[in-house]
């Protein structure tokens, strides 16, 4: 039996409280379980000095960080340089959501998603990308209403989820305690439709069998799908 007397294909509690913060044209709380991130979205104009001037496309990139006292012992903040791992996650949640948005229906614009785990409990990427999506859906929803955009950039919808092998079953959304002992951690985005935009998975201990991967992908597909239900602004 798991610590919340889930069953292995069953998400924590989900909630997304949508207008956290107050100047943020788009802010969410996304909470997964004890997982609970701040996510907004800013918008600025002009795109980054190495996209060519002719290019008809925005931008769209993202930053993320750990709270000093989100985990169970104080992380330092990461002033002048970012670690591989906190680069290694932008990238993920950058490339996520670009996925999702026509970038040529945000012309000369950047919109930067911040993600900000305020307590961490496994998972805090694939919350990010959720809260992410939900928190650039209303800074867009707010960018239509002004005029600032002519057309609805968001192309799909797309979550992400963690799924892995602990003591030899698969299980959807780890916590911390299960994802520090799994013998198979993944992590996986995926589009409303199931389109692949992310498929990450890694064996922690040996190899694992090809059966096992198709089953952790399926898991993963329908927790998504549920997670995508939850979203209180869909584009």
């Amino acid at each position: 039996m798991r610590i919340e007397n889930r069953k292995n294909d069953e998400l924590r509690e989900v909630k997304f409280t949508v207008d956290y913060t107050k100047h943020a044209p788009g802010s969410v709380l996304v909470e997964f379980g004890d997982t609970k991130v701040i996510t907004t979205a800013s918008v600025e104009q002009g795109k980054p000095k190495w996209m060519d001037k002719d290019d008809p496309r925005g931008w769209l990139t993202a930053e993320y960080s750990l709270l000093p006292t989100s985990t169970s012992t104080r992380c330092k903040r990461e002033r002048s340089k970012v670690s591989g791992r906190t680069y290694e996650i932008q990238r993920l949640i950058g490339r996520s959501l670009r996925a999702a948005v026509d970038l040529t229906k945000i012309p000369d614009l950047t919109i930067t998603i911040d993600a900000d785990v305020i307590q961490a409990d496994g998972g805090t990427r694939t919350a990010s990308i959720c809260g992410g999506y939900v928190a650039l859906c209303e800074a867009v929803h707010k960018l239509m209403q002004d005029g600032t955009l002519a057309q609805n950039p968001i192309v799909e919808p797309i979550a992400a989820i963690s799924a892995g092998i602990v003591d030899g079953e698969v299980r959807l959304d780890l916590n911390y305690e299960e994802d520090s002992h799994a013998q198979v951690d993944s992590n996986i985005v995926l589009t409303k439709s199931g389109k692949i935009v992310d498929f990450q998975t890694t064996a922690e201990g040996g190899p694992y069998e090809y059966d096992k991967m198709i089953e952790i992908f399926n898991v993963a597909k329908s927790g998504i799908e549920k997670i995508i239900a939850k979203y209180p602004i869909l584009m």
